[in-house]
């Protein structure tokens, strides 16, 4: 079937942006106020070493326009997000960033400013009971002298920030408004391969199907493949330029340091996973068995092991996610009937709406939630994930204020494979029927497949290519498949066919445009894992925990709240515990198989 348009759409399966913007006409107001507000900064300059009094003041007119900024940003940018070919919310996403980079650019004597300040007195004004918002962002950044610049170099990095925008800009619209995929045959008549509908499609038991859909997705990125290797080059060149100019020894440490992280963590992951690759070897060898195929290739990777029909509408997709998540609470379980009810979600995929899924939204009004929705269980579990972003966004919300709610990357990916790992036990749990049950395990080893192992590749993918262009190696698209084959040949090639075709996948992955971000999704599941076996265990004690983790923000560093939560990801454990639950899931299988 063809794409919907938008408005075709019905109301009730949008999301409403008016809760967070009223309309385009009170969008173009506020930004006339944004725009006043960031022409009054400039007032504070000089003045921030003068008392607490005066740095509270510079701090608080910074977070206020800030807030009225990014709402600005949020809101163009979901606008467009709802379908990419409209100009007018094109238009508007434009304007909301270089609004961005100018506040960035008006702000940037703050920081500098800061720092001129005696680190005896700063220290003294940090502990002040007016400061106590701004407490751990002034330890932060007294963490961070070492990397700070001068003035003048502050503000031409700010103004700088709509250019380094630009590799990620120029992908997504490539990537969602301009590429057009051909259709396939299917048993009921030609269908239109889209971004929405690719896994799906995968997923197809008709394996003839699987390998058409396979080369004609991935023949159309290679068709683009330089003008997506000159967009992905440019990207992790402006990473190094960041790392450079800040005297980071590398772009993984500049990416490490927001998050207080160690590059120990990273590389001790990477090594975990390598360590347990022989459980990947095994699970393709008995992906390979359930199949009945003499060769497993790529386009079989995705192919359920069970035929059961896991077909679940809308509807009953927000009843199994709320039962699943009962064991969260009573106040937990009121919120996500809140989401589902007052239009948090933005339901079905539309001609031109952003692939994929996520969580966005803004302080001061409720999270969103952007799906491509549709009838299998992948869906209903990406339900799950996304309302875990959106309940850590609503409890750091309504808990902490502006400067403390944003909690980090790092954490996020935990709260959403909690809200994952909760639902598959509660359906394990009341499955009786085998090939359900052998369906759901497929589900939870394709988890661990995609969101540790896979997801780990591409961490290791980043690390190399980056480390590639900061010795000056080319990076052109030829470079590009050549890395990313060799890997698939190390996470793959023990238990199957590693087709050549699958070198160009990079071109669609959107995760490289925030580079060594993918890691985080390996060490969030794996904490995840720990804190829902704590909650089914513990009861009440263990979720009082986990509520005090979703509303502490950001008012610590990651590996700090997860430690309060009861997670050390300082040490291996939680990573090894998780690789080794995966092959207590295989037994399972295979005992079922």
């Amino acid at each position: 079937m063809a794409l919907q348009a938008r408005n075709e759409i019905p109301e009730r399966d949008k999301w409403r942006l008016e809760d967070m913007v009223e309309n385009d006409a009170a969008w173009e107001s506020q930004f006339a106020e944004a725009k006043a507000a960031i022409a009054g900064m400039g007032r504070f300059a000089g003045t921030l070493s003068g008392s607490v009094g005066a740095l509270k003041a510079a701090l608080d007119a910074q977070a206020e326009t800030s807030l009225l900024a990014e709402r600005l940003y949020v809101y163009a940018h979901m606008r467009r997000d709802e379908d990419n070919a409209d100009a007018k919310y094109q238009g508007m996403a434009d304007r909301s960033m270089a609004l961005m980079v100018e506040l960035s650019g008006a702000a940037s004597y703050i920081v500098p400013e800061i720092l001129e300040i005696p680190e005896n007195t700063l220290e003294t004004w940090r502990q002040d009971p007016s400061m106590a918002s701004y407490r751990h962002t002034l330890h932060d950044l007294i963490r961070s002298k070492a990397h700070a610049l001068s003035r003048e170099e502050e503000k031409l990095l700010a103004m700088a920030g709509e250019v380094a925008a630009a590799p990620q800009t120029i992908y997504k619209m490539l990537d969602n408004a301009d590429i057009r995929f051909p259709s396939v045959e299917t048993p009921e008549g030609p269908a239109e391969i889209s971004h929405g509908s690719f896994i799906h499609m995968m997923q197809n038991p008709d394996r003839e199907l699987r390998a058409d859909v396979f080369e004609k997705f991935y023949t159309t990125y290679t068709g683009l493949k330089n003008t997506y290797a000159a967009a992905l080059s440019s990207s992790i060149k402006g990473d190094i330029f960041a790392a450079r100019a800040r005297h980071y020894p590398s772009a993984l440490e500049a990416s490490l340091h927001d998050d207080n992280v160690p590059v120990s963590v990273y590389d001790s992951l990477i090594e975990a996973v390598h360590e347990k690759l022989p459980s990947i070897a095994r699970y393709m060898d008995m992906r390979k068995r359930a199949l009945k195929l003499d060769a497993l290739h790529m386009y079989d990777l995705y192919a359920p092991l069970s035929d059961a029909d896991f077909h679940i509408e809308y509807p009953d997709a927000q009843r199994i996610v709320m039962e699943g998540l009962a064991p969260l609470g009573s106040d937990y379980a009121a919120m996500l009937r809140q989401a589902f009810d007052a239009r948090w979600i933005d339901v079905y995929e539309n001609r031109g709406k952003s692939s994929g899924a996520y969580c966005w939204g803004c302080y001061g009004t409720h999270p969103y939630v952007l799906l491509n929705y549709q009838p299998n269980i992948d869906s209903v579990f990406t339900i799950a994930h996304e309302l875990g972003h959106a309940m850590h966004s609503h409890y750091s919300d309504t808990t902490q204020d502006y400067t403390n709610a944003q909690y980090k990357i790092f954490v996020a990916e935990v709260a959403s494979t909690v809200n994952e790992t909760l639902l598959m036990t509660h359906m394990l749990a009341h499955e009786n029927d085998k090939a359900r049950r052998l369906r759901l395990l497929n589900y939870y080893l394709e988890q661990f497949r995609t969101t540790v192992y896979r997801q780990v590749m591409f961490a290791e993918f980043e690390k190399l290519t980056h480390t590639m262009a900061e010795s000056g190696e080319a990076l052109t698209a030829e470079a590009f498949e050549a890395q990313y084959l060799d890997l698939n040949r190390l996470y793959y090639g023990k238990g199957m066919i590693v087709d050549p075709l699958i070198g160009i996948e990079w071109a669609r992955i959107s995760h490289f445009y925030n580079a060594f971000y993918v890691y985080k999704y390996a060490t969030g599941f794996s904490a995840a894992v720990a804190l829902s076996r704590a909650i089914l265990e513990e009861g009440a004690p263990a979720a009082e925990r986990y509520h005090a983790f979703l509303s502490s923000g950001g008012s610590d560093y990651p590996l700090e709240l997860l430690k309060r939560a009861g997670v050390d990801l300082t040490t291996p454990e939680p990573v090894v515990s998780a690789l080794a639950l995966f092959d207590d899931l295989l037994t399972q299988f295979e005992a079922l198989v």
